[in-house]
């Protein structure tokens, strides 16, 4: 899932269905790192349950029907400049423009955190 440009990543639900979201991922060490806010719905749910699923995606999230599947747990981290390091190695220029622009526009007031995902 390291070279995948767009990843679709599925957290779960108390009930246990899966919610989908589409990120950027790249690997950092033995781990794969995604950024988001730590206010998001994927975050309050890997609290409760780490349990991940990762699919290839398109930029819209859509998974092709004989996608491989991944499955792994996620820890919610500080964000530190290994895993901004690693996004930004990988998506170079759009990763800067997309965060700049995030960062303009939320003036700075959402906290962003790193979800560390590991292999079960």
């Amino acid at each position: 899932m390291a070279d995948e440009q767009f990843v679709s990543l599925s957290t779960f639900r108390r009930t246990g269905a899966p919610v989908p979201t589409v990120v950027w991922i790249a690997p950092e060490g033995d781990a794969l790192v995604v950024t988001t806010t730590a206010d998001s719905g994927k975050v309050k749910r890997l609290r409760r349950d780490p349990r991940v699923e990762l699919r290839p995606s398109n930029r819209r999230g859509q998974v092709a029907a004989a996608a491989p599947v991944a499955t792994g747990v996620a820890a919610v981290v500080p964000q530190d400049e290994r895993a901004t390091a690693a996004l930004r190695r990988k998506y170079g220029l759009q990763y800067r423009l997309i965060t700049g622009l995030e960062r303009l526009l939320a003036r700075g007031r959402r906290e962003r955190v790193i979800l560390r995902i590991m292999a079960e």
